[in-house]
């Protein structure tokens, strides 16, 4: 009777430890078994058990509560191996024998791990930003105000040269009036010893002049003709579209004023989000492919030529910069698309991405031994490769690793590790 009460309780316990390692998603069914007949033989199985839901498991026959099939005994040789040296091969886990009826009937599929080629590109997001070294401010060295505007929109296309404004600035009409009296004064003091104090008042007064940006052929037109002009020309340094404009007719300009920004499309910035595993294959120099929804089937090419020194700490990626041509000005800064990096490829071990079982702290795979036995392995993981990963480390190559249903696989490996730990020493 003493013993009867210490199986009982013992039985009890471990009851308890096996509803904990099942989990949430997992339904434990252990009810007493009823009084056995003297003299009857003793069953040599450990339980009974749902073919389709392997996580049911009752000491008695009967039906699964959960599909209504009716539960199957287990062999024996499923049964915890008492000896320690035979225990779970991970913790918590254990090596599980599931016959070829049950896996067909759960779905249970595997892979053989296969050697390929890692690590060759890298696929991302990206925006269109204008090339900011090819942004330019367009200002006025002297006071005045604006007589004519040329260029009266944003998105106008201008050409290097192009007249932008013609203003008036009272400073510009003294600054040559100033030049016309040192050539003049230059003229009377010829022959003289004071000759190179003449000449030094024209180049005090052309080099004034010249630091306002004023062109050189109107400094020309100035000395020869000796015209003053009441408007000075603004023209465009570089070739490229409006971008940003504040001059309007009428209206003062200071040299603290933007009267416009104008920026060379010829190049644009392409800059992709690159996610923190992904930094140590990015280099300087890689090539990369911009595909964008507004062109189907049309790739445009690139390398990168900047990497950011800093992690965004809200979506954890790095900027990368590449450099695209923008030949016939087909792109548009802000346009949106898929950025495939180039990176160096390598030869390494891969198996499909559904085969390993993230819990968080640890990667597991189940190799397949033959015989329907099944082993947990831990896994460290490389490079994504869309529907594959990359293994580094705990499987080799030609060994089958389960696909489907290694969940449900999971579940009676936990199983079968609480049995194991709580089994008579």
């Amino acid at each position: 009777m003493r013993n009867e009460t210490r199986t009982s309780a013992l039985t009890t316990a471990a009851l308890m430890a096996l509803a904990l390692a099942a989990g949430a998603g997992s339904v434990l069914l252990l009810r007493p078994a009823p009084a056995s007949v003297a003299g009857a033989p003793e069953a040599h199985h450990h339980g009974y058990q749902c073919p389709m839901h392997p996580q049911v498991i009752q000491d008695h026959p009967g039906d699964c509560p959960i599909c209504g099939m009716k539960l199957v005994a287990m062999p024996a040789g499923d049964a915890p191996p008492a000896d320690p040296g035979a225990g779970p091969t991970l913790p918590g886990l254990s090596t599980v024998r599931i016959d070829a009826e049950r896996q067909q009937l759960i779905g249970l599929t595997t892979q053989p791990v296969k050697e390929a080629q890692v690590g060759g590109e890298i696929r991302t997001t990206a925006r269109l930003t204008p090339d900011e070294t090819r942004i330019r401010h367009i200002h006025v060295k002297v006071d005045g105000y604006v007589e004519k505007l040329y260029v009266d929109f944003v998105g106008m296309a201008v050409q290097k040269g192009q007249p932008l404004l013609t203003f008036f600035s009272p400073d510009f009409v003294s600054a040559q009036q100033e030049f016309l009296l040192a050539q003049k004064t230059r003229r009377a003091l010829e022959g003289g010893t004071l000759q190179g104090s003449g000449q030094d008042l024209l180049d005090a007064a052309r080099k004034r002049m010249a630091l306002w940006d004023i062109p050189a052929s109107d400094m020309d037109y100035l000395e020869r003709t000796g015209e003053v002009k009441k408007s000075l020309m603004l023209r465009s340094p570089i070739t490229g579209v409006v971008t940003a404009k504040t001059a309007v007719e009428g209206n003062r300009l200071t040299p603290n004023d933007t009267p416009f920004e104008i920026t060379d499309l010829g190049q644009l910035w392409a800059i992709a989000d690159v996610y923190e595993p992904e930094l140590p294959r990015v280099k300087v120099g890689m090539p990369a492919d911009l595909t964008l929804g507004a062109f189907p089937g049309k790739t445009f090419t690139g390398r990168v030529t900047f990497i950011d020194p800093q992690v965004d700490p809200r979506t954890r990626t790095t900027k990368a910069r590449v450099e695209l041509a923008n030949l016939g000005g087909v792109l548009k800064p802000e346009m949106y698309g898929e950025m495939v990096i180039r990176s160096q490829t390598r030869r390494g071990l891969v198996v499909p991405i559904d085969a390993v079982l993230d819990s968080g702290t640890r990667k597991v795979v189940f190799v397949a031994l033959g015989e329907g036995r099944f082993e947990p392995r831990e896994v460290q993981t490389g490079s994504s490769l869309g529907e594959a990963i990359e293994i580094l480390s705990g499987v080799r190559a030609g060994e089958q690793v389960v696909t489907r249903a290694n969940f449900l696989v999971d579940s009676e490996s936990r199983l079968k590790a609480a049995l194991a730990q709580m089994a008579p020493k």
